[in-house]
């Protein structure tokens, strides 16, 4: 696995590989690797001739220094894992290398994506995540990048990304992987207390209840329902329960029979926030 710290040397490095007519698979991680990034690395060597995976924890994407300090650095152990995977190449830039001396997000627009959920909560997260991701895919130029679904507003918000600044890469989704109870795999799972850890998977449990519902019960009281079912439960606090249209990311206030719809939720297990989401049929 070639390792490398810095654009110029990457950047030289991949021009190589394309005048080889290469084609190139990128994963884009934070680090804090599991079998979830994993099974990105590998749907990507699967299509591409080269894989090359970044890590980097991104500071402003965060919404404290607080977090951004507690996230997960555990680099030995994932360049143990990118080799058990056979990863062509590893980028581990420092903050420097990435953002000079101007640690800012750039402002975008992603055509509302960028309001609903999340933004709602997190002031400025995505004008930090369009921020790495596009700096990554000018540094990688891949022929395709490869994101996780569990972060589907995030997905949805780097396709947009792509198509705003006429990006030559194709965005492609991956299903969640789940710990075998369910759990929506997370690095932040590393950091639950065992209570915790122990009632999470209630969270899977509520969205596959609420997906047998759908249909039956309209948008709001599905949502109360939600609501009732986390009540119960003292440990987890709901932040929010959502409906919302597959491209708009928008609440619809009729379901049509043609659109895909997808469940999102937020919930605090302590001080740790998780994230997870369910198709709707």
């Amino acid at each position: 696995m070639n390792i490398f710290n810095t654009k110029l040397e990457l950047k030289a490095f991949l021009a190589e590989q394309k005048e080889r007519a290469k084609s190139i698979g990128f994963v884009p991680t934070m680090g804090a690797l599991h079998q979830g990034h994993l099974s990105l690395v590998k749907r990507a060597k699967e299509k591409n001739d080269l894989v090359v995976v970044s890590i980097f924890v991104n500071p402003t994407q965060f919404d404290s220094n607080e977090d951004l300090k507690k996230y997960p650095q555990t680099l030995k152990n994932d360049k143990e894992l990118l080799e058990s995977v056979a990863c062509d190449v590893l980028f581990v830039p420092s903050v420097e290398e990435i953002y000079d001396n101007n640690i800012s997000s750039e402002k975008f627009n992603f055509d509302g994506l960028e309001h609903e959920m999340e933004g709602k909560f997190r002031e400025g997260h995505f004008d930090g995540v369009g921020t790495i991701v596009k700096a990554l895919l000018e540094i990688v130029m891949p022929n395709t990048a490869y994101f996780g679904k569990k972060d589907f507003q995030q997905l949805q918000i780097v396709k947009k990304l792509a198509e705003k600044y006429d990006l030559p890469v194709k965005i492609k989704g991956r299903p969640i992987y789940r710990e075998n109870d369910g759990l929506a795999m997370s690095s932040r799972n590393a950091r639950l207390t065992k209570e915790h850890r122990e009632i999470a998977p209630f969270i899977y449990k509520t969205l596959k209840k609420a997906k047998k519902k759908f249909g039956a019960k309209n948008i709001e009281e599905l949502t109360k329902w939600v609501k009732k079912q986390f009540k119960k439960e003292p440990l987890l606090e709901l932040e929010y329960f959502t409906i919302a249209d597959e491209k708009t990311l928008q609440t619809p206030k009729k379901i049509e029979a043609k659109k895909k719809y997808r469940a999102f939720i937020a919930v605090f297990a302590g001080d740790i926030r998780l994230i997870d989401n369910v198709g709707l049929k």
